[in-house]
């Protein structure tokens, strides 16, 4: 790394950083989605409801759901969010900010 691309993010935000690379909206999506996974998963120990449970009540495969609680995997549905939330007793919002 030469000096001047050292020197270009000094006291710039991380965000800053993540956009000049590209990496910004891919980057945001992944943590959005580990986030939703974490809570829906700590939903799920705490109503003790097991996988296979969890994919009955919401009306989809096993596999639908281990791709929904994959926190790698950032491509997912809203209608399948949606059921999630339904299912754990919980309302999905989205926001444009």
């Amino acid at each position: 790394m030469n000096n001047k691309k050292k020197k270009e993010h000094i006291g710039s935000s991380f965000d800053d950083y993540l956009k000049d690379e590209g990496t910004y909206e891919q980057t945001q999506a992944v943590a959005i989605k580990r986030v939703l996974t974490w809570r829906i998963v700590q939903d799920m120990k705490k109503q003790h409801i097991a996988k296979a449970e969890m994919a009955r009540r919401m009306d989809t495969s096993r596999s639908q759901l281990d791709r929904l609680l994959d926190p790698k995997n950032p491509s997912v549905t809203l209608s399948t969010l949606t059921r999630a939330g339904r299912v754990l007793g919980r309302e999905v919002r989205l926001e444009l900010v």
